[in-house]
């Protein structure tokens, strides 16, 4: 079963989207993912298979030097 997450981040445009895209397809257990660049949150959406994913989402933003910080 998958489990879906949102996070405030500060990707808030095409060209950041585009530089945490490979970071984020990397990742096995990420069904999906998009981010609200028209929200002030700039949320992130993912769809991942596990809970242990939602830290590999974590830390692939991370990696591609942004900021992160789960919602709920």
């Amino acid at each position: 079963m998958n489990h879906t997450a949102t996070f405030k981040t500060n990707i808030n445009c095409g060209n950041c989207i585009k530089s945490v895209t490979p970071f984020l397809n990397e990742l096995d257990s990420l069904e999906s993912w998009q981010v609200d660049t028209t929200n002030p949150e700039k949320i992130l959406t993912v769809e991942v298979e596990t809970e242990e994913a939602i830290e590999e989402v974590i830390k692939a933003v991370e990696s591609a030097g942004f900021k992160i910080e789960k919602t709920h």
